[in-house]
């Protein structure tokens, strides 16, 4: 058989809430639907669901806009609180210009608005900030899958992101548990005959971009299930590695 995958979308999951089990609403939703989860499956778990069940959304209507904030929104939609909470979520301001920001959150995530936004989150004034650790995120989710299913499996927390010169975003890992989110190619030999010398694949990104395929953005799917991708495995997985290092950043 030639390689093939499977991406399934995950319907009927409920409006997460904080303190909401996401392990048990993912299970029982892909055993409701008929694709229960299975070992070496790779679970694709969007972050703003993420963000809800630990509490992570929360009200601008008490956050007080500094001069600087509301200085940077003038004369555009969004709210200065908002933008407050952007400048507390950044470790340093990358690039503002005509009121986007690009900054560099505590993760180490270079990203528009800190991840920041209020999308598909009830009510208004309200607004979803990242997780504070996704990696220790998707490790609780995994975990919690192996013990209610034993099922082994890989969980990656996504969330989309822009990309420099390419009009547009894409899903990208930001939570990895389970999976080694890099394959190196350096040191293999091509079909020709020619050594790699510095081929590294993205894999955790081209995952999380592959479910967005199925999750959308108002389809109320905010899980996908890879299925058939022979992933390695990794215990002490970390978002991490897929940070470049500053000494190799030529745009730093």
């Amino acid at each position: 058989m030639p390689p093939q995958l499977s991406v399934i979308g995950l319907e009927g999951m409920p409006e997460v809430r904080p303190g909401d089990d996401l392990a048990g609403q993912i299970v029982e939703a892909a055993q409701a639907q008929g694709t229960p989860v299975a070992g070496g499956d790779v679970l694709v778990v969007t972050q703003k669901i993420v963000s809800k069940a630990e509490g992570r959304v929360i009200s601008i209507e008490g956050i007080e806009a500094s001069p600087l904030a509301v200085s940077i929104t003038e004369g555009h939609r969004r709210d200065p609180r908002h933008t407050e909470l952007i400048l507390r979520e950044s470790r340093r301001i990358v690039r503002m210009d005509r009121g986007v920001i690009i900054s560099e959150t505590y993760h180490g995530f270079n990203c528009a608005n800190a991840g920041i936004d209020a999308s598909n989150i009830p009510g208004d004034g309200t607004v979803a900030l990242l997780p504070i650790d996704p990696d220790a995120s998707a490790r609780g989710i995994r975990e919690a899958i192996r013990n209610r299913t034993g099922a082994d499996v890989a969980v990656i927390i996504s969330d989309t992101f822009g990309r420099p010169w390419r009009s547009a975003a894409v899903n990208v890992a930001i939570g990895v548990a389970g999976i080694n989110p890099l394959l190196s190619y350096v040191g293999q030999e091509d079909s020709h005959g020619n050594l790699m010398y510095t081929t590294v694949i993205n894999v955790a990104d081209e995952l999380a971009a592959t479910a967005e395929l199925v999750t959308g953005k108002v389809l109320n799917v905010p899980v996908a299930i890879v299925r058939g991708y022979a992933y390695e495995p990794m215990e002490d997985a970390s978002n991490q590695a897929l940070i470049r290092d500053p000494d190799k950043d030529l745009f730093r």
